[in-house]
């Protein structure tokens, strides 16, 4: 009797895996980096009052990054230097540097002359005020 081995053609799973591989490839990290500027990565929040803005700056100092608000915008940009290549033999690099710049839009007026900023743990808080005219008014139903 013959030896006979069961074949099953499965197109959908081999187009998955080719799917898998392209997402993971193009999505991946490519272990370079690059001085072309980068944006950090930001939590905005809001309460009744005030907006909130939480960007991620580990590694970095207060002096290495200015704070502006312009037109409207909330401006957060700086400079993260590389380590000299001295001090580390790198296997793999994978953390931004070089110049960064951050632009968010307000759509509302916001107390520019009460805006505060902290630094801590490598994370930038930035409070900014709403206006009495921004802020939500409780409406009485008669």
């Amino acid at each position: 009797m013959a030896n006979l081995t069961q074949y099953t053609y499965r197109p959908l799973a081999e187009l998955q895996r080719e799917v898998d591989r392209l997402f993971n490839t193009f999505f991946a990290p490519t272990g370079t980096t690059t001085s072309a500027v980068w944006a950090p990565a930001v939590d905005i929040g809001e309460t009744d009052d005030a907006y909130v803005f939480a960007f991620d700056l580990p590694g970095l100092s207060k002096k290495d990054v200015e704070i502006l608000y312009e037109d409207g915008y909330l401006i957060v940009s700086g400079e993260r230097r590389p380590v000299p290549k001295q001090e580390l033999r790198f296997h793999r690099m994978e953390r931004p540097w070089g110049r960064f710049y951050r632009s968010i839009r307000l759509d509302r007026p916001v107390e520019v002359d009460d805006i505060r900023a902290r630094f801590e743990n490598g994370v930038l808080m930035v409070h900014v005020p709403k206006t009495e005219e921004s802020k939500p008014q409780r409406i009485k139903i008669s």
